[in-house]
Parts: structure tokens; C-alpha cells; sequence
């Protein structure tokens, strides 16, 4: 199983990045993905989720800026920002999570991407 982000970088405020996700060795199609993102000393925070159905939600601090989405023929989610801030400064995690028949738990990360925001 492998998650390999990209498309992390430094931006100035206001612009915008997106962020890939790229995903191996699982069936994408099935599970629900979402982004993640943690500053140093603090806790990782669910940013952005779409589930296997297409369904997104979003943390209040991004509504309107950020848009998740995800193809399915090319197992990849994407994370388009836009409207960068100063505090979306964080390391950005993939992370896809399904719950199979048997109430088993599969839950995966990626490495992470660094989005800096600053001018």
C-alpha cells in the first residue's frame, strides 16, 4: 500500500497550490480519503474528507478556499487550495480509511507534503 503526496511548496498569501495524492496497492474506490494537516508541536486536524460515494466535507477554516476531489480511473485524490493563508502553513497528510464487511478497520497515511504560506 503506498500514498505518495506532491505538489507541497512555498506560496505567497492568497495563492494557490494543489496537492496530489497518488494511491497503490488497494482498491481506491473503496475507500473514503480525506487530507490532513499538522504544524510542528501540534496535533493533526482533518482538513478536508470525501467519501467513497463522492461526498465531501470540509474543517470551517477552509470552507470556501479549498476543494477536494478525487478520480477514481487514476486512484488519486486532489486537494486544491486557493486563497492561502499564513496559518494553512502545516505538513498536508493523505490518509484513506475504509470499514470492510467484518467491521475490520483499514486506515493508511501518506508521507506528507509541506505547504508553506508566506511572503
Amino acid at each position: 500500500v503506498r500514498l505518495v503526496e506532491s505538489g507541497g511548496g512555498l506560496v505567497q498569501p492568497g495563492g494557490s497550490l494543489r496537492l496530489s495524492c497518488a494511491a497503490s496497492g488497494f482498491i481506491f474506490s473503496a475507500y473514503d480519503m480525506a487530507w490532513y494537516r499538522q504544524v510542528p508541536g501540534g496535533q493533526r486536524e482533518l482538513v478536508a474528507a470525501t467519501t467513497r460515494g463522492g461526498s465531501t466535507t470540509y474543517t470551517d477554516s477552509v470552507k470556501g478556499r479549498f476543494t477536494i476531489s478525487r478520480d477514481n480511473a487514476k486512484n488519486t485524490v486532489y486537494l486544491q487550495m486557493s486563497s492561502l493563508k499564513p496559518e494553512d502553513t502545516a505538513i498536508y497528510y493523505c490518509n484513506a480509511t475504509m470499514l470492510d464487511a467484518f467491521r475490520i478497520a483499514y486506515n493508511y497515511w501518506g508521507q506528507g507534503t509541506q505547504v508553506t504560506v508566506s511572503s
